[in-house]
């Protein structure tokens, strides 16, 4: 009886072991199945969005590039400052000198 009992629940021991077997080799495939079709939908987007991301790099470093040049450019100016001085009062002196001769000048007639 025992016997006839354990042949009886023998083959559905057998087809849930068969099933087990089935469902866990083929798994790992599915799950590959489904990440294959999520990265081939997201795919296009996600390399758009990379572009974009590298065209405002680009362009963000084109605007980096003239901010520093600016402020190199008004450094320059702010250090030349003496020689704008030395200038100033190099004309100072022409000045001077011309009204001087001038005045010279008019004195003589």
């Amino acid at each position: 009886n025992e016997e006839a009992e354990a042949q009886k629940s023998l083959p559905s021991f057998t087809d849930k072991f068969t099933e087990s077997i089935y469902v866990l080799a083929n798994e790992p495939s599915v799950a590959l199945y489904r990440l294959q079709e999520h990265v081939r939908r997201s795919l296009p987007e996600l390399a758009q969005h990379k572009a974009d991301m590298q065209r405002w790099e680009e362009q963000s470093q084109g605007a980096i590039y003239t901010v520093e040049y600016a402020c190199s450019a008004v450094k320059n100016l702010v250090d030349s400052s003496v020689y704008f001085r030395s200038v100033e009062g190099l004309l100072k002196q022409a000045i001077s000198i011309r009204d001087h001769m001038n005045a010279t000048a008019q004195g003589h007639r």
